[in-house]
């Protein structure tokens, strides 16, 4: 089978074209490399069903002739990471809203199964409340202010959601939505504030390990390989179609904690060091204090359990930078 994945040479892609070329398909990828790595993908080129177009999606020609040619379309191409939605706010919502416009638009004009990844961050903050318990897929969003700019990447993911489901129930164009929860493993960088690489990096070279806030907020971690896992298995089941799951786990962890195990499993000297959100992130930042998944429409669906517990994946991420 012919597989386009946007976005293929970043963390999460790389590891998802490394399970599809393992499963025999001929894959192709797009990536504008503006947060992907040609070293993400140096392991597929080595074989003759890899196929890699350095471009942005943005590239409605280029994007036309790739989902004329394939089967299956995995969009994982996206402005991620705090920092960067901090600090290119135009980029996030044209790359989430307007690539995401073009590969549905061009997905239904040649009828071809597509998979959206989405986030955890759609939910927005909802979880601040003293009742919120975990979150199910028709859970109500609650976003901050327009004039928080940290919010516009919830949005736009938000709004590819719209659209996706749109495209579904008005054309009868094949969609599935996943929303990624805090996927962790070799290969992804902290420098768009992704936390865990952050805290492995800075511990292994004796540096402060910086954390935001008090660290009591807490967040579920997933291995790389289970979501990818969980992503493949989406895409064979007809009964995923027009649906929207949770993939992620539902182990809770406090960002003070997980600094705390980074620096015991590293045996790191470094100093745990906390920082305002404003000094981190300037004026008006908002965090949540939870996020929790419920995975229960996963696990119907496709048996799904995570399978990497948060040291595995800890040390999976140390191995990795150790090299």
């Amino acid at each position: 089978m012919n597989i386009l994945i946007t976005g293929g040479a970043g963390f999460i892609g790389s590891h998802l074209a490394d399970r599809l070329l393992e499963m025999g398909d001929e894959v192709y990828v797009i990536d504008d490399l503006s947060t992907g790595s040609l070293m993400n993908v140096k392991q597929c080129q080595e074989q003759k069903r890899f196929h890699l177009i350095v471009d942005t999606i943005l590239n409605e020609a280029v994007m036309n002739d790739l989902i004329s040619g394939c089967d299956q379309i995995y969009h994982l191409a996206a402005a991620v990471g705090v920092k960067l939605i901090m600090n290119k706010p135009v980029k996030t919502i044209e790359t989430n809203v307007n690539g995401t416009e073009i590969v549905l638009r061009l997905a239904n004009r040649h009828k071809k199964k597509t998979l959206i990844a989405s986030s955890s961050e759609v939910y927005g903050k909802v979880m601040n409340g003293k009742n919120a318990t975990v979150l199910l897929e028709d859970t109500d969003c609650l976003m901050g202010s327009t004039t928080k700019r940290r919010w516009a990447y919830a949005c736009s993911k938000a709004m590819d959601e719209f659209l996706a489901l749109a495209y579904y129930e008005e054309k009868k164009l094949p969609v599935i939505i996943a929303r990624l929860f805090n996927i962790v493993g070799p290969r992804q960088t902290g420098q768009y504030g992704m936390v865990v690489p952050s805290f492995v990096q800075k511990a292994l070279i004796g540096k402060p390990i910086i954390v935001y806030g008090d660290g009591a907020q807490s967040r579920t971690f997933t291995y790389v390989a289970d979501a990818v896992d969980a992503l493949t298995k989406l895409m064979d089941e007809s009964d995923a179609v027009g649906k929207i799951f949770n993939v992620g786990s539902v182990d809770e962890i406090t960002i003070e904690k997980l600094a705390l195990m980074v620096k015991e499993m590293t045996n790191s000297s470094s100093e745990i060091e906390h920082i305002s959100y404003e000094k981190a992130y300037g004026p008006g930042y908002e965090d949540m204090q939870r996020r929790c998944p419920d995975i229960t429409r996963l696990k119907n669906l496709i048996h799904f359990e995570p399978g990497t517990d948060i040291k595995d994946i800890i040390q999976s991420v140390i191995d990795y930078y150790e090299k």
